[in-house]
């Protein structure tokens, strides 16, 4: 089953599909709201919308043409929506990270490589305890979340604005504190690749970028293997396009592995919170040599997610001067 939003009358209206045809739910509940009822109740999520029932049919790329998508999940207050992430998960990934790294240590294994054999070696423990730690990095909160088909924004002092095909986990945290996986999603994980390549200690500023998930939500469980395209579209031409993989068969963690390192903080198991974590990649366009340009449209799909992820590069003119900041 795939769950989506649209902006309907000022509010969020849930839409469902199980196969081709799309439909309303019918409640004037967001998702977020009818997540947090049905964890309040101790109910599935697929049984209380088996129970609401499917209303009028609606037509999901009109309304995604029109502007009218919403990310899949938010939460009405964006300072209680975390956007993080987890590198070096996926097998052929160090292979481009290190690869950007090389002039820094030619001569020497990268910390990259280690991070990675780390999860090789240790990422799927399969004994029901923590395996190997992976990289994580944090976005930022739901300011910088981007609904389907709106605008990648690459601030004036970013060196580059790159896309990175993934998939997100979706979560709501319960009233005690118990992480709820709501779907998985996909996910443009956008940044700026460039200033990280300059010293990898500025990965931390290279991920403060929006990013951009849906258009659709999977409920259920992962595909052990998932097949998608990534794509950059720049007026009629296709400058770039390759395959990625992802699901466990091709990761170097469990997602259950990497859930277990992001909500072992406390501090990520706030009740009401909402998480979109994304699992990494091994398929970048930066890797290849592709400099994005402003308008640049750049195009993500996987069959078992619905309508491709889209969402234009819009590049902020340069400015001058410095923050201020002010004594009160």
């Amino acid at each position: 089953m795939l769950l989506s939003q649209y902006l309907k009358d000022g509010r969020p209206q849930i839409v469902a599909r199980d196969g081709t045809e799309a439909y309303e739910l019918q409640t004037e509940a967001s998702l977020y709201e009818l997540a947090m009822d049905c964890i309040a109740h101790g109910e599935s999520l697929k049984d209380r919308i088996a129970a609401l029932g499917l209303g009028a049919a609606v037509d999901l790329a009109k309304l995604y043409d029109e502007g009218l998508l919403l990310p899949p999940l938010s939460h009405p207050d964006p300072a209680h929506l975390h956007l993080t992430g987890t590198g070096l998960t996926h097998l052929g990934s160090a292979s481009t990270r290190a690869a950007m790294h090389a002039k820094a240590a030619a001569e020497t294994e990268t910390d990259s490589m280690r991070m990675f054999r780390m999860g090789i070696e240790g990422g799927k423990p399969g004994n029901g305890h923590p395996g190997a730690q992976p990289e994580w990095f944090y976005k930022g909160n739901g300011v910088a979340l981007v609904a389907p088909g709106q605008a990648l924004v690459s601030p004036s002092f970013a060196e580059d604005g790159g896309e990175e095909p993934e998939i997100a986990g979706v979560y709501v945290i319960g009233p005690d504190g118990t992480p709820f996986r709501i779907g998985f999603a996909l996910a443009n994980e956008f940044s700026d690749h460039v200033t990280e390549r300059v010293n990898y200690l500025w990965l931390a500023h290279s991920k403060l970028r929006p990013a951009a998930i849906g258009p659709e939500l999977l409920i259920g469980e992962l595909p052990e293997s998932v097949e998608g395209m990534s794509r950059i579209r720049r007026g009629n031409e296709i400058v770039f396009e390759k395959p990625f993989l992802s699901g466990e068969a091709n990761m170097s963690h469990s997602l259950a592995n990497l859930e277990h390192h992001h909500f072992k903080y406390g501090l990520f198991r706030q009740p009401g919170d909402v998480h979109v974590h994304m699992f990494g990649t091994a398929t970048l366009s930066f890797g290849d040599g592709v400099r994005t340009r402003d308008g640049d449209l750049f195009e993500i799909e996987a069959a078992p997610f619905g309508l491709p992820l889209r969402n234009p590069l819009k590049q902020t003119a340069p400015e001058t001067g410095r923050a201020e900041v002010r004594t009160l």
